[in-house]
């Protein structure tokens, strides 16, 4: 066990998914534990410490006394390249091979006199394996989905669309043949859903499809966690949070998280402590400093979003013809198989109102006041920080529970458009210059101010977040040893 000084502090593991859209906000949660008092250890893959060490620089990773990074293998071949690895082959192999190495890191952190014991752990809900561990130690485990609640929601009865015969798909026609517009009215807490608007893993016609299957796993063990906790805030969600608390261990919406994390002085040692995966380009700002409010279009589409070189032409043209100033952040892996080249046309016509970027400090970004619009895959991430900047959407949806999130932002909180699969430059002209010009638009950025507002009640001393943290911390985290 740990040195008698250090018995008493709480020492909390958290370990996300390895993905910059999940590493980044366990980290935020890591730091708020590590400002209420907990030892923290970050356990990153050993690929992604690599890879952070390049972002960052040697010392990134060094950490505080109390705040410290430790690794474990992913399983999988070792590869060269800064690039996000293949999600469903992480996914299986996380599920398959972790578990051992990461029992062995929290043995030889009780074993260590440099630390308190290992007293509870906080995983990425997709990251199940650590239920096993944190069980035969007798400590609560926090499950965290990165996802939005709808999403989650909707991942929650994957298995009962199985059961209904839904998903698999009986051929891949059924992709293309209307069946999609299917209406989904039985999954208490979404209303309008289409089997379109359910997260993307259902169009398959493999019943042995690892991601389908994945899913259904990682959300029946999610049943054994001490509790959930989402990213997300009551206000926003509480439809699709009250039927996940029906369904669930307790579970605690603490969100938006980097509102929260406000708390924490700004001369904090922990603001040095980040987690970017690609070199961020913060000269980005001193560019928008130079606009005027309201008259730039962000475009970003994650850290995952893969498109193809033909789609990458349209989303250019279709910007380069809606005639507004814009700031694109193109991946150097955006483009599945190859480089993220935009024509060289593109870039002459565009000089004089665009800036190009591989990545750069989002959440700076899109609280920018240049910034009037998000040209966005909407990942829970990007959606959540766009409600907090009070800035509207166009969104593309590629993956995973985006297609959700989509179909919440534009329906649910009139804040979003939809820009259909097969991307077309005319259509993202249209639907840019309705963001940026139309009635339609101001009436979407008018909603996402508003949202904004109550985001930032949430996480106020008095706010439903911010309670909802403390309480998750003191009934969950530090309940007594099992």
């Amino acid at each position: 066990m740990g040195s008698n000084g250090l018995i008493e502090k709480p020492h909390a593991v958290c370990i996300p998914f390895p993905a910059q859209g999940h590493i980044n906000p366990m980290l935020k949660l890591a730091k708020l534990l590590h400002y209420k008092g907990f030892h923290i250890t970050f356990v990153n893959t050993e690929f992604n410490h690599k890879r952070l060490l390049k972002s960052r620089g040697p010392n990134s990773l060094d950490g505080l006394p109390s705040f410290r990074f430790e690794t474990i293998p992913d399983g999988l071949p070792p590869i060269d390249a800064n690039a996000t690895q293949d999600i469903p082959s992480l996914c299986e192999s996380t599920r398959k091979h972790s578990l051992p190495y990461f029992r062995d890191l929290l043995s030889k952190l009780n074993s260590s006199t440099g630390c308190p014991p290992v007293s509870c752990v906080v995983s990425d809900g997709v990251m199940s394996f650590t239920l096993d561990a944190a069980h035969e130690l007798g400590i609560p485990e926090v499950l965290f989905w990165t996802t939005s609640a709808c999403g989650f929601l909707a991942y929650v009865h994957y298995h009962r669309l199985i059961e209904k015969g839904l998903t698999p798909l009986k051929d891949a026609s059924y992709l293309t043949n209307g069946y999609l517009e299917t209406q989904i009215d039985w999954i208490p807490g979404m209303r309008g859903i289409r089997l379109k608007d359910i997260p993307s893993f259902i169009r398959t016609t493999d019943r042995d499809d690892l991601m389908l299957d994945f899913v259904v796993h990682e959300t029946e063990r999610t049943r054994k966690a001490s509790a959930v906790v989402l990213n997300t805030f009551h206000d926003l969600e509480h439809e699709a949070f009250y039927a996940l608390s029906t369904l669930l261990p307790p579970i605690y919406s603490i969100g938006p998280l980097h509102l929260q994390i406000n708390q924490i002085p700004a001369d904090s040692e922990l603001k040095e402590i980040r987690s970017n995966l690609w070199t961020e380009e913060p000269e980005c700002l001193e560019w928008l400093d130079s606009k005027e409010p309201n008259s730039v279009v962000y475009v970003n589409f994650g850290s995952i979003t893969v498109m193809t070189a033909e789609q990458l032409i349209e989303f250019a043209w279709g910007l380069a013809n809606s005639n507004h100033t814009f700031f694109w952040v193109i991946r150097p892996d955006l483009v599945g198989g190859d480089s993220a080249v935009v024509p060289p046309e593109f870039v002459e016509e565009t000089k004089e109102r665009s800036l190009l970027a591989h990545w750069c400090p989002q959440e700076q970004v899109l609280s920018h006041p240049a910034v009037g619009g998000f040209l966005t895959h909407s990942g829970w991430n990007s959606t959540i920080e766009s409600v907090c900047a009070g800035v509207p959407m166009v969104c593309w949806p590629f993956f995973a529970e985006q297609q959700t999130n989509c179909r919440y932002s534009e329906k649910e909180r009139g804040i979003g458009m939809e820009i259909e699969s097969d991307v077309k430059r005319n259509y993202v002209e249209e639907l840019v210059r309705k963001l940026m010009e139309g009635e339609e638009g101001k009436d979407m950025r008018k909603k996402a101010l508003e949202w904004k507002k109550l985001a930032k009640e949430a996480t106020s001393p008095n706010g439903s977040s911010f309670a909802a943290l403390d309480k998750m911390i003191n009934q969950v985290l530090l309940s007594p040893r099992k």
